[in-house]
């Protein structure tokens, strides 16, 4: 009550002292305004003093405004406390740490082109949306509710909802990996599950060998936990295997980290055998591999092959990170970690200590929707979908853009390299005038030497970052279609083309 802290004394009139005391509670903040004051008789029966005293108090609180009294209902305060603030700044550019400020510089969102409304857009490679099987999914929504209800809305389990985890060994065994003495996690999209595995077994400094060119969500968080990023070239069957021996006996990996099906960005599969001859050479040299099991569903020429997990056998070597998002709902962030028990019980606890755990409504309906088989209609369905419109592309590139190579095996884009060294910055910048993005390849390559960057505006004022051609892969994009119609593909392409001729005179 608002009278706890009002003490009584013999000096004054008690109707003045509580006059006073609803003007300081006001002034305080801590009566505002239409809140309700307790009636007469209850504040005269807490102080023990006479109720006309208390009545004094209100009607001349009444009359001068600060109070209103609506007949059978109650008193209210009826005036604002005046908002008392004392200026304080600081310069938090000045305080943010490394992590914070390596994630920033290489936030494509902010350091790469805005797409802009009626822009035929190359940039994403997530699915399209019109595709999800959504009346599957609302059942889906339905079961779990049915079998759950209010669980959902409460806290789960930092490892994940337990139908789904085991909804994952099994889809992993299906991959022929040996799940004896591994466990899963479960967890917010394949970038959550790379950061918790990256933040809890690297140190600052450690290298990390990978691919080039490879993830850009990737680089940035392991140079924002101040790793060293070798890259290991690649051809069109992989890693390349002279290369990769002597990285590994040269530089003593902490981790290596690999795309072996659908390289990001080049869309490169590497083949079972040279997978065979990676993971010898990794388990030769006595180091991990972090496997990103990307879009392995997309393969357009043949089966899904095996992942580099499946050779591991009964052994906890390799760590597999999995996740459906960059062909199905991207929009439920759910990915997971699959790795010896052991060290799943740590990331767990990391998890935990994160963000307690990912949303159990989400995950629950997710494993109704795999298990209705839905998934494996869906993914019959839009295989013949997106393997139309990658031959589209492909046609459009050969009719359209001079090009040194091509690569993309299936998934949803493509990986180009230029022909007389033509630079793709000063190619987009051209582009974006006539309406059309792409994403340019040096992102997705370590490009540690910052002084190469320049900067100008468009004819908008929009801000342009340039980068001089001494950077890997200034002269290579990547063009994703999975979002694309394919009159845009035809038309896209070919303003693509056009501009290369002009920078090719």
């Amino acid at each position: 009550m608002i009278f706890s802290n009002l003490n009584i004394n013999k000096d004054e009139p008690i109707y003045i002292q509580i006059e006073r005391h609803i003007k300081q509670g006001i002034k305080n903040g801590e009566l505002k305004k239409d809140s309700k004051l307790p009636s007469t008789r209850e504040v005269s029966k807490f102080l023990n003093i006479s109720r006309n005293s208390v009545i004094s108090a209100y009607e001349e609180l009444e009359s001068i405004g600060v109070i209103t009294t609506k007949r059978g209902i109650g008193t209210f305060i009826s005036i604002e406390s005046e908002n008392e603030s004392y200026e304080y700044n600081v310069d938090f550019s000045k305080r943010i740490n490394n992590y914070g400020t390596t994630l920033k510089k290489f936030d494509i969102i902010k350091s790469e082109l805005p797409y802009k409304k009626g822009m035929i857009s190359f940039k994403s490679i997530s699915p399209e949306s019109h595709l999800f099987n959504l009346d599957d999914f609302k059942r889906s929504l339905l079961d779990a509710w049915t079998y759950e209800e209010a669980n959902l809305l409460n806290y789960g389990y930092a490892k994940g909802y337990k139908p789904l985890i085991d909804y994952f060994l099994d889809y992993m065994r299906d991959k022929r990996v040996d799940t004896n003495n591994k466990d899963i996690l479960v967890t917010n999209g394949f970038t959550e599950a790379f950061d918790i595995v990256i933040s809890s077994l690297t140190n600052n400094g450690d290298i990390i060998l990978c691919e080039e060119p490879t993830h850009n969500t990737a680089l940035k968080i392991m140079k924002a936990y101040g790793l060293k990023i070798i890259q290991v070239k690649m051809d069109k069957e992989g890693l390349d295997l002279v290369s990769l021996e002597n990285a590994l006996s040269k530089y003593n990996p902490k981790f290596g980290y690999l795309i072996p099906s659908y390289n990001n960005p080049t869309g490169i599969v590497t083949k079972t055998e040279r997978r065979k001859e990676i993971y010898k050479l990794f388990r030769k040299y006595s180091v991990p591999i972090i496997e990103d099991g990307f879009n392995e569903e997309l393969l357009y020429s043949s089966s899904p092959i095996d992942p580099i997990a499946s050779l591991c056998g009964t052994g906890n070597g390799v760590i597999y990170i999995g996740s459906l998002s960059k062909i199905l709902f991207p929009g439920l962030r759910i990915g997971w970690i699959f790795a010896d028990d052991n060290l799943i019980e740590t990331l767990e606890s990391v998890k935990r200590g994160r963000n307690i755990h990912s949303s159990f409504l989400d995950q629950s309906a997710f494993f109704y929707y795999l298990k209705s088989g839905a998934f494996s209609r869906y993914v019959k369905n839009v295989r013949k979908y997106y393997r139309d419109k990658y031959n589209l592309v492909l046609d459009m590139v050969e009719k359209y853009i001079p090009y040194e190579y091509i690569t993309g095996e299936g998934g949803l884009h493509v990986f180009i390299k230029l022909k007389n060294n033509i630079n793709a910055r000063t190619l987009l910048e051209l582009c974006y005038k006539d309406n059309v993005l792409f994403m340019p390849g040096d992102i997705f390559y370590e490009n540690s030497n910052d002084n190469v960057e320049f900067h100008t505006k468009t004819d908008d004022n929009k801000p342009i970052t340039h980068r001089k051609k001494s950077l890997k892969g200034y002269d290579t994009f990547r063009i994703g279609f999975g979002r694309v119609s394919d009159e845009d593909i035809k038309k896209g392409i070919e303003i693509i083309g056009k501009n290369i001729r002009l920078l090719d005179n």
